[in-house]
């Protein structure tokens, strides 16, 4: 008897809890006890990848191209790190300068006979 009571401890403590606690607090508290946690086991891994989309989106924001050797860099530095570029400049002149026709693409109607 002596080596069940061993081997067995959790399961026997963990059922005199319950014994003692579900007349005090009831079922109902351990389901929505027990569904509570499962919605955290759901809801946790989505708000991990809610903050990596955010911050994916906040690091594509500070890249920048440099327009003369078309090395990439993360927006920390003025100057592109391999030709010397200004890339603020270059950045805000390609952004002023660029007229709605050089971006739009425009298409002609032919009719099909």
């Amino acid at each position: 008897m002596n080596y069940f009571l061993k081997a067995n401890k959790n399961i026997l403590i963990y059922s005199l809890l319950l014994i003692i606690f579900i007349p005090i607090f009831g079922i109902n508290f351990f389901i929505s006890f027990l569904s509570n946690i499962l919605i955290l086991l759901f809801l946790i891994p989505l708000l991990l990848l809610v903050l990596v989309f955010m911050g994916f989106n906040f690091y594509k924001s500070k890249i920048n191209t440099c327009n003369n050797c078309g090395s990439i860099s993360l927006g920390l530095s003025e100057t592109c790190m391999n030709c010397g570029a200004d890339l603020e400049n270059i950045n805000k002149k390609n952004q002023l300068d660029k007229k709605p026709s050089e971006s739009t693409i425009e298409v002609k109607a032919e009719e099909v006979k």
